[in-house]
Parts: C-alpha cells; structure tokens; sequence
C-alpha cells in the first residue's frame, strides 16, 4: 500500500504538467512517450535508441527493413553488386525531395555518404569503411566502390548510415535544426521535454501519414510514463516496464504489444580509455571475470523485469544462428569470483558505474551492486541523464557503464563497432589484434557458416577478456491507446508512422 500511495501523488503531478500543451494541439496530433531524452539529431552523430525512434518519422534512408528481416526498398529503389562485389550500384527515387525544398538525387546521396565518413566525429565511420568512394554517374544512379567485398554494408544502409539531410546544411549546426526528407519536418526541441514534427506535405508517399503532428515527450519516469499514457496525454510509449506488462494489459484503454529485441543490454567497461581506465577493473580481466560470475542474470531477469527478459553472454539476441553454445550464461559463482580477485591479488575492488537515472536502471544497479558485494566488489553508482553518460563514455569520463543497444540485422551491427580498435562505439578503447583480424573478415565473407567460425574465434577472446559484460536480451513491450490503429511492430524497436490513425 505504500508503494501505491508514493507513485499516486508522482502520476498526479505529471498530468498536472502536461495538459498544458493539450489546448495548443489544433491538428490532429500523435503523442509518443521516450524512455530518454535523444542525444543530438544529427544521424552521423548521433547513437541513442530514441534517437532512432525520433529519425523514424524525420530521416528517409536508403533502405528499409520488414518485420520479417528483409530489405525493402525506401530511397533506393533497387540494388546490386558487381560479380567480384567491389562495387555496389543502387538506382534512386526521382520523386523525393527535402525539407528545404532541394532534390533528393544521387549528388545529396554523395554528399551524406562522403560526410559519415570522413566528419572527424562521426560514428559511420566504421559501418562505411569498406566504401572507397562514392560515384553519382547519373541523377538516379549512385555508385559505392569499395575497398573489399562487404556483407554488412546494405544492414548498415537501413539505419543512420543511410539516412539523408540536405547537402546545403550539411556545413552547418545539423542538430540544431535538421532537414532531411522524411515524411514529418522539425519544428522545435526543449531539451529534456519534447521534439515536435510537422507533416511534411510533399514527401513522395504523404498519403500513408495521418497525423498532421507528431510530438515525442521524453519522460524517463516509467510509473509517470505510464500514468500519462493511461490519461490519454500520451497515445503511445515505447519501452513499457516489464513489471507494469501485467496491470497494462489489464487495462480496456490500453494494448501491449511485446517484440525480442535485436541487441544486447550489458556492462561496458573502460579498459584503456583515459585514467579513468587505471583501476583493477580496467587492467586485469580476471577482476571483470569475477564481476560477471559474481551476477546472476537468471535472478536479476526476475527481480527487475518480472523473467520476462533472457539473461544472455553473448552480444546477439537468443534466436540469432550466430549465437554460439559454446558460451552459454553461465551460473553464478561465488567462490570461484572470490579466488580470481585473489589471483589477481585484490582483497577487495572499488568501481563506479554509469546508471541512467530511471527508476527501472537503477534497480539493475542496486541488484548488480548487491550481488557484486558479495565476491568483494564494491560497485557504486553514478546516476546520470542518458545523453551526458554517452557523452562521458565517449571522453573516457567512466569506469563502467550499464548501457546496451538495440540491435542490427546483421551480426556486425552487434559486435564490430564497440570491440575492434578503431570502432567508433569502442568507449573503453579496448584493443586486441587478432579480435580485429577475425571480426574484419567477418564482414568480407557472405557465407552464414563461415561468418559464424570468425565470431565463434572472436568471441572465444573476448568471453576470457570481458571488455563488455553481456546480461540480458530485452524484449521491447509498446503500449498504446485501444483506439490507435495501424501500428506494426518491427524487431528493430523503431515506430514507424505510416498507416497510424485514431479509430
């Protein structure tokens, strides 16, 4: 009865505050509740789930992906590679156009491509670098040569890598004010509040977009989340807590709709990035050893997220053929976690970690902090604003990071940008040669079975190494108003737009 009268009065103050939009809402307007606040709205910059969700409705890519996984046509209209796969062609749409006006044509796409892979802070660098360079021949045709034959390169062009902004802003503040060329334009931004787009009127398919407005109201409170959602503040959120799935379902205002994520949710930890590296953690894989066995993932799936998430060890989901049963999760283990510390010659271990300030992390942390305790590991945690712990992440601010991500189609998506070298998700600078050699080739080969030999030789390094601490698979419940229709969900977790309306 407490915990109900404590989350009552949090609800009622945040229906408080929100009505006061409502009035200015003439159009018919959609109301999406984010987890998080994205980072910036710059789709060569930019790395946060939400942010993607946001880029859904405001960035038109390349290529897009099916429910089933396929890859379906968006800005290109169709594609091929050459017989020794150097060279990847692809014939664009003559109808698009962006925001501001301009064409969308091969010479735009050129110029995106060139910009996420060569801007100094962009995170393309690693999804392109198997491009060379990039030909417009003809307004519709767009050539990608590349260095060596890529099996990853078309998964990557379905995301952020794919995504289009007008060349003339290209030079510019992208995040600012974004134009790209998909179906709703930017209107504003209130930092930890809200992002509001408009319909974009001449975007080549209008017609299948019935909300004249789009606003997504970024509320990481999941219990406030929900309460406005309920209210009918919100028509949908993304990211229902697993512990509300139950009373959500329950509700005749309301439907869940649950998908298995394609990522991965885990401990990042910094082993060469910065001083913030210099510390037992850090240095010595046997301390991250005794970390991983002193969790168990089974208990804290139960505890937290009610079972309904699959403990895992592995950066793919369960249901990917290149999960390897040579790791399976492995069951907690006190003493032998208590004699690597020893060997390592460390009686006790003091290691901040990251914890993005909701109620639903920080239970994570508490319950890792807890079980840590016990082997010796003293786990404190830095609660922080998502954004500003990518931020830290990225300048080696940090000493670990409970952070995961949402997954790719393609297994490179999952694994090559945060433990290779040079990858350009890689915050803790972790770095081993043959890890690079066997996850570069990787990407060369198209053959499932043979991919699968150089992630199984991969991962045998990195389950002794631990640069990254895999815990669980999530599985992404949306919840919406009974009266939206036309939502289909797709294992990405993105919301797509089209053909949502009010019944």
């Amino acid at each position: 009865m407490k915990l109900l009268k404590i989350a009552i009065p949090a609800a009622a103050f945040a229906l408080a505050a929100l009505p006061t939009l409502a009035p200015a809402q003439t159009p018919p307007t959609l109301r999406i509740g984010l987890q998080e606040d994205p980072d910036m709205l710059d789709p060569h910059k930019a790395r946060t789930f939400v942010g993607r969700i946001v880029f859904m409705g405001l960035c038109d890519r390349l290529i897009d992906i099916t429910p089933e996984l396929k890859l379906v046509p968006r800005l290109a209209t169709e594609w091929s590679f050459s017989a020794d796969g150097l060279a990847l062609t692809m014939k664009l749409r003559s109808d698009a156009k962006f925001h501001d006006g301009e064409p969308f044509n091969a010479e735009a796409a050129k110029a995106n491509l060139e910009r996420a892979m060569t801007l100094p802070d962009s995170l393309r660098k690693s999804e392109l670098a198997s491009v060379d360079k990039v030909e417009a021949p003809d307004a519709t045709t767009l050539v990608l040569k590349l260095k060596r034959p890529d099996a990853t390169l078309l998964a990557q062009l379905t995301d952020r890598a794919g995504m289009m902004l007008s060349p003339k802003t290209l030079s510019g503040d992208v995040a600012a004010k974004p134009v790209c060329s998909g179906p709703y334009k930017f209107v504003e931004r209130v930092q930890n509040d809200r992002i509001v787009l408009d319909k974009f009127k001449e975007h080549w398919e209008a017609g299948k977009y019935n909300f004249e407005r789009v606003i997504y109201r970024s509320i990481p409170d999941t219990t406030v989340r929900l309460a406005n959602l309920r209210s009918g503040e919100l028509d949908m959120l993304e990211r229902l807590a697993p512990t509300d799935v139950k009373s959500a379902k329950a509700d005749l205002s309301i439907k869940v709709e649950p998908m298995p994520n394609l990522g991965y949710q885990g401990i990042t930890i910094n082993t060469k990035n910065g001083e913030s590296a210099n510390q037992p953690m850090g240095k010595d894989k046997r301390v991250r050893q005794a970390l991983s066995l002193s969790i168990d993932r089974k208990v804290l799936s139960q505890v937290v997220f009610d079972g309904l998430y699959a403990p895992i060890v592995q950066p793919f989901p369960p249901t990917s053929p290149y999960v390897s049963a040579d790791f399976p999760v492995p069951e907690r283990n006190v003493e032998k976690a208590k004699a690597l510390l020893k060997e390592a010659g460390q009686s006790k271990v003091s290691v901040e970690v990251f914890i993005t300030n909701n109620p639903v992390h920080a239970q994570i942390g508490q319950v890792i902090q807890a079980m840590a305790q016990e082997v010796g590991i003293d786990v404190q945690i830095r609660s922080t604003e998502f954004a500003s712990q990518l931020r830290d992440q990225q300048q080696g601010k940090f000493q670990m990071s409970r952070v995961g991500w949402s997954g790719r189609i393609d297994p490179d998506g999952n694994i090559h940008a945060f433990v290779t070298t040079k990858g350009n998700q890689n915050d803790g600078k972790y770095s081993n040669a043959e890890v690079d050699r066997l996850l570069d080739e990787a990407r060369t080969i198209y053959d499932p079975a043979e991919r699968k030999k150089r992630y199984d030789a991969a991962q045998k390094i990195l389950q002794d190494e631990l640069p990254i601490i895999y815990l669980y698979n999530e599985t992404v419940f949306f919840a919406l108003r009974s009266n939206l229709q036309g939502f289909v969900i797709n294992p990405d977790g993105m919301i797509r737009l089209a053909g949502l309306k009010r019944s």
